[in-house]
């Protein structure tokens, strides 16, 4: 009986281990996808250093605004770009719902608070797909209100 006891927890023992080799060669290839994404990417993070160091070096600020549904990449594409960015120079604004208070005042002036200074970069993620898609459908605004928003 203790060799077959053996055996079988000799066997069940190597299953676990090709499964647990299994796993780990899969993540080895998304590793390898991963890091050939990267190295297409380097060119352009090499020209958006470029770009934040020109910002800060003529002091001049910029707004780049990120629209999309959810799960369509805005995020890990915000991520790409400020990798190697300097992270005292721009920040990611996501906005959620506007508070009782901000419902009473012009809906813009949520993101001009945030608005950079010179030399500096904000990068909105949503902003306008908020007010147009996410807030009517949830109540956060009210008809009137996304009427005036559509116009303009």
């Amino acid at each position: 009986m203790t060799d077959i006891a053996t055996q079988s927890e000799t066997i069940e023992h190597v299953e676990v281990l090709e499964e647990r080799i299994r796993e780990l060669e899969t993540r080895i290839i998304k590793f390898k996808d991963a890091a050939a994404k990267d190295k297409m990417l380097k060119p352009y993070q090499i020209e958006l250093l470029k770009l934040q160091r020109h910002l800060e070096a003529e002091q001049i600020p910029m707004i780049v605004i990120f629209e999309g549904r959810d799960a369509s990449g805005k995020g890990g594409t915000i991520r790409r770009i400020t990798r190697y960015m300097n992270e005292k120079r721009y920040q990611v604004v996501a906005l959620g719902k506007p508070t009782d208070f901000q419902t009473t005042q012009w809906y813009f002036k949520r993101y001009v608070e945030r608005f950079p200074a010179g030399g500096e970069m904000v990068l909105f993620d949503r902003s306008w797909y908020n007010r147009a898609l996410i807030e009517p459908v949830f109540g956060f605004c009210t008809k009137k209100q996304y009427r005036d928003f559509i116009r303009g």
